[in-house]
C-alpha cells in the first residue's frame, strides 16, 4: 500500500516464520479494475473478485489458490488498489451506483463506522456465517451495525510497540536491551520524550531520535477509548484529553529538535530510513515491515522491538472484508470471507506479510505465538503483541475519523518542517475539519 503522508496504515511488512525469517516485504502494486462480480458457467464454475487496497498477504500467502483446491468450483480473483485514498471514494461510488462492486471488499478500520452507518444495508450480515467471538472484542464492534449486523469480518489490527536503532542507542550511550528500553520508556510517552533529550545529548552525528511526531500523536491518541468522537457520536476533538495529550507532546518534540520532521512513508521518511538517520520508530504491527523494507540490509540486526511506552496498550490500524448484497454469489463470497479470516489462514498471512491477526484463535498457533523476526535482532514479535492485542481498550469510532487524524497529522508535520506556532497549527487544523464534519 501506498501510505498517505498523514499516517494512513500500510500493508507492506515484514515476512517472518518461527525459525528462520526472511524479512524482505512483498510489494503488491496491482490497480483495481471495475470488472464487478463474475457470474458462473454452464458448469457451475464461478469467480469471486476480492477488492481490497494496499497489500491483505493473500497473495503472499498464496491463499486463493489454495481455496481453489479446496473448491475447485471457485476461482478467487484479486483486484487491488495501491492507495486507500483512491480505493474508498470509489467504493463509496460503487455502493451509491450499485455497479461495479466485487464480491469481496475490504474496508479500512478509518472507514469503517462511516460505512457502518451509512451503508449498511447494502452489506451482508456476516454474524450468519461467522463466529464474531472468535475475535479480539472491540474488533467485530467496530463493524457492528445498531441493529446488531455484522457487516465485516476482521482481516488484522496494529498493536503497537516501539521500534528503535540498537546500534544507535549504544553509541549514545543509552540502554539498548529491549527490556532495558521498555524499562525506560514504562511511564508513557512523556518518558519516551525525555529519552530523547538523552538521547540528543550524544547523537551520532546526523541522526534524530524520531522519524515524525505526527506518528507519535497517532500512537498516543490510539491507545485511549476516547479518541475524536463521543459515544453518542458527538465530535469532541477539540476537548479530547487524548488528542490534547497528543497533541501537546509532539509540540514538545518539534520544539526540542527530537525528531527529524519527516512525514511518514513520503520519499524523504524512505530515505532516512535508508540513510539510517532514525533511532526511533512509534510502531504498530504492521510497520516493521515498512521499516525493514526502506532500511534495506545494511541495517539487518540493528534494529530491534520494544513494548510501546504506557502501561496502556494501542492499536493503530486494521481492515475489514465484506460482503455487498448486491453480488451474483453473496453466498459463497460470506464463506470465502469466513474462510479467509479464520485463525489458521490470518497465521498465514501474519508468517507472510507480518500483519498481525485480528481472530484470537490465532495467538496460540505456533506460527504466531513463536514468532521472532531476525531483521529487529531475533523480537519475539508473535508474543509482543499478542500481549498487547489481549489488552487494547475498546475504541470509540466516529465517521470522520481518519479525516480527522490526517488533519491534524498534517499541522504536526507543519510544525515540524516549517517552524508554525502550535497555536496557528491547531487553528489550521480545527478550521479545516469544521469545513467537513460541520
Amino acid at each position: 500500500m501506498r501510505i498517505t503522508r498523514t499516517g494512513r496504515r500500510g500493508r507492506r511488512a515484514a515476512a517472518l516464520t518461527t525459525t528462520v525469517l526472511t524479512a524482505s516485504a512483498l510489494l503488491l502494486t496491482g490497480c483495481s479494475s471495475d470488472s464487478g462480480s463474475d457470474a458462473s458457467d454452464s458448469n457451475g464454475n464461478i469467480t469471486l473478485t476480492v477488492a481490497d487496497f494496499g497489500q491483505f498477504g493473500y497473495k503472499e500467502a498464496d491463499l486463493f489458490a489454495k481455496y481453489h483446491k479446496l473448491h475447485p468450483k471457485i476461482t478467487v480473483k484479486e483486484e487491488t488498489t495501491a492507495n486507500e485514498q483512491d480505493y474508498y471514494p470509489k467504493l463509496l461510488q460503487q455502493l451509491n451506483t450499485g455497479s461495479g462492486l466485487a464480491d469481496v471488499t475490504g474496508i479500512e478500520v478509518g472507514r469503517i463506522k462511516e460505512v457502518v452507518d451509512t451503508q449498511a444495508a447494502k452489506f451482508t450480515d456476516l454474524s450468519k456465517t461467522i463466529n464474531v467471538a472468535d475475535w479480539v472484542s472491540w474488533k467485530e464492534k467496530q463493524a457492528t451495525a445498531s441493529d446488531g449486523t455484522v457487516i465485516g469480518a476482521g482481516t488484522d489490527i496494529g498493536p503497537m510497540s516501539l521500534c528503535y536503532r540498537k546500534d544507535l542507542f549504544e553509541k549514545a550511550g543509552l540502554p539498548a536491551d529491549r527490556d532495558a528500553v521498555a524499562k525506560a520508556v514504562a511511564g508513557g510517552w512523556e518518558d519516551y520524550l525525555k529519552l530523547g533529550e538523552q538521547y540528543k545529548k550524544k547523537a551520532p552525528s546526523g541522526t534524530y531520535f524520531m522519524d515524525s511526531a505526527s506518528a507519535m500523536y497517532n500512537a498516543v491518541v490510539s491507545s485511549s477509548a476516547q479518541q475524536y468522537y463521543d459515544a453518542s457520536g458527538k465530535p469532541i476533538y477539540k476537548d479530547s484529553p487524548s488528542v490534547q495529550q497528543g497533541w501537546n507532546l509532539a509540540a514538545e518534540a518539534a520544539s526540542k529538535k527530537l525528531t527529524q520532521g519527516l512525514a511518514q512513508f513520503t520519499d524523504a521518511w524512505t530515505a532516512a530510513l535508508r540513510k539510517g538517520s532514525v533511532a526511533t520508530v512509534a510502531c504498530p504491527a504492521w510497520m516493521a515491515g515498512q521499516i525493514s523494507t526502506n532500511s534495506g540490509d545494511a541495517f539487518k540486526g540493528k534494529w530491534d522491538i520494544a513494548k510501546a511506552p504506557g502501561s496502556t496498550a494501542a492499536n493503530w490500524g486494521g481492515s475489514f472484508l465484506a460482503v455487498p448484497k448486491s453480488g451474483k454469489h453473496a453466498k459463497e463470497a460470506a464463506e470465502l470471507v469466513k474462510w479467509l479470516t479464520a485463525p489458521e489462514q490470518q497465521a498465514e498471512v501474519f508468517k507472510a506479510i507480518g500483519v498481525f491477526p485480528s481472530n484470537k484463535g490465532a495467538y496460540d498457533l505456533p506460527g504466531v505465538k513463536n514468532a521472532t523476526l531476525p531483521y529487529f535482532n531475533n523480537a519475539p514479535i508473535g508474543q509482543i503483541y499478542a500481549d498487547e492485542a489481549k489488552t487494547i481498550p475498546e475504541a470509540v469510532l466516529g465517521p470522520k475519523d481518519a479525516t480527522i487524524k490526517d488533519t491534524i497529522s498534517t499541522q504536526i508535520n507543519n510544525m515540524e518542517q516549517r517552524g508554525t506556532k502550535p497555536a496557528d497549527a491547531w487553528k489550521a487544523a480545527t478550521d479545516a475539519i469544521d469545513k467537513v464534519i460541520g
